[in-house]
């Protein structure tokens, strides 16, 4: 009985060690460096991967060739200079590259790491920080500006008391369009321009009408630097660029004049277009325009924006910016032109559409912002709804700006049309991945 106790013993030990053998060999095995699902995929399950792999490598070279074409064209027939390209799918970045030229009179082409000035489309990096913020206690959307900025006057004391964070960073303050964009562009800080409202009378009391700022915008950053003790810059930087791995993000005139791979900025005359300096405005506000990025780094950005880095920030958090705000009226701007526009409203930083889609009739929102600074013409766009981003950089103030993002929200929508009724993009550019 003791001899069968011990050679049954011997004998669950082997098979313990051919299990754990096992279980550590197929943990350990990858390809490519992507490990292996515990599952041991059916030689039919191999198959129908390489086989969507496949399908969306085609795809995209399909989509690459239509996004090339299109670009091309507009350098062609001297509607653009240059341009940086981002369109990123879920947690992937399914283009990020560049077009043309960084100065009209050079050789040097624009690639993923060309550097440009967002304008703009600074606001969205500065309502992002706002949230996030808030999301660890230090300020609430609510906060009275006048507790952060003691000196700020706006209107008399029962109106300056009632301006809050929500305020300044959806355009409902009562300021009239644009009010003291001047002193913004002469360079004067963002501490004194807060004193120099109290010279101006409100056009609508707090929170009641959409009027769009750059200077009133601007005094965000000095409410974010009294919560944290950090400049914006250091801020940005280290909650979001450097974790993001946004590498060749700038927030000076310094630096950006020191890259080597920068698109200079165009104007365009009868003539055709010429290359201008890099200007230093905005740069004393930073959260209305004063960032300078990469077509890489801004398809990380909205990789992020989409909700698939919650390390960095919890998507529930990150969307708190995206609620609108305030109703944007009329039909006069271009994005109110976009095929199937519905209502456009204002978050924090950010504009939000709805759009009707021509052929199934679902309403589809769009997260937006265009920028314009030093004749550098930019827009961003993502649909969440589709998981998808689209970013577009120019180094000319073109008119191309204008139907971009619906042009190329078209192209991948009927490229990708044949993945899509299969899987998703990202989907299957994870299975390229996983079987290349």
């Amino acid at each position: 009985m003791k001899r069968f106790k011990t050679l049954g013993a011997a004998v669950l030990l082997i098979l313990l060690f051919f299990i754990a053998k096992t279980y550590i060999k197929a943990s350990k095995d990858n390809l490519n460096g992507y490990q292996k699902s515990s599952q041991i995929l059916s030689a039919e399950q191999i198959i129908l991967n390489k086989e969507k792999a496949l399908m969306y490598k085609k795809h995209k070279k399909e989509l690459e060739e239509k996004i090339n074409l299109y670009f091309n064209k507009a350098i062609k027939s001297g509607a653009i200079v240059g341009a940086g390209v981002s369109i990123v799918h879920g947690d992937s970045i399914v283009i990020s590259d560049g077009f043309g030229k960084r100065n009209i009179n050079k050789k040097a082409k624009v690639n993923g790491e060309t550097v440009f000035r967002l304008g703009s489309l600074s606001k969205g990096f500065a309502g992002v920080l706002a949230a996030d913020l808030k999301g660890e206690g230090k300020l609430n959307w609510d906060d009275k500006i006048t507790d952060y900025i003691p000196d700020f006057h706006f209107g008399d004391e029962e109106n300056t008391s009632h301006i809050k964070l929500a305020h300044i960073l959806s355009h409902t303050s009562g300021t009239a369009y644009h009010s003291f964009t001047n002193l913004v562009e002469a360079g004067l800080s963002v501490s004194t321009i807060a004193e120099r409202f109290s010279n101006i009378k409100p056009i609508s009391t707090p929170g009641k009408l959409y009027s769009y700022q750059n200077a009133m915008f601007s005094l965000s950053q000095e409410v974010f630097k009294k919560a944290t003790g950090d400049d914006i810059n250091t801020a940005l930087r280290n909650r979001f660029f450097k974790p993001l791995g946004m590498s060749t993000v700038s927030m000076t005139h310094d630096e950006i004049t020191h890259n080597n791979n920068v698109a200079l900025p165009h104007a365009k005359s009868r003539k055709g277009w010429r290359s201008l300096p890099l200007t230093n405005k905005y740069y004393n506000a930073v959260a209305a325009g004063g960032i300078n990025a990469s077509s890489l780094d801004m398809a990380k950005w909205m990789r992020f924006l989409l909700g698939h880095n919650p390390e960095v920030m919890g998507k529930n958090t990150l969307e708190e910016v995206f609620k609108p705000f305030v109703s944007i009226k009329g039909h006069t701007k271009y994005y109110q032109r976009w095929a199937g526009h519905v209502s456009s409203s204002y978050g924090f930083g950010w504009r939000i559409h709805k759009l009707e889609d021509e052929n199934t009739k679902d309403i589809n929102t769009v997260w937006h912002h265009g920028g314009s600074v030093n004749n550098y013409r930019n827009e961003i766009a993502m649909y969440p709804d589709s998981d998808l981003g689209i970013c577009v950089l120019l180094n000319g103030n073109s008119k191309l700006a204008r139907t971009v993002i619906p042009d190329l929200r078209a192209i991948v929508e009927k490229v990708f049309k044949t993945v899509k009724e299969e899987n998703s993009i990202s989907d299957s550019y994870a299975v390229l991945k996983f079987t290349e």
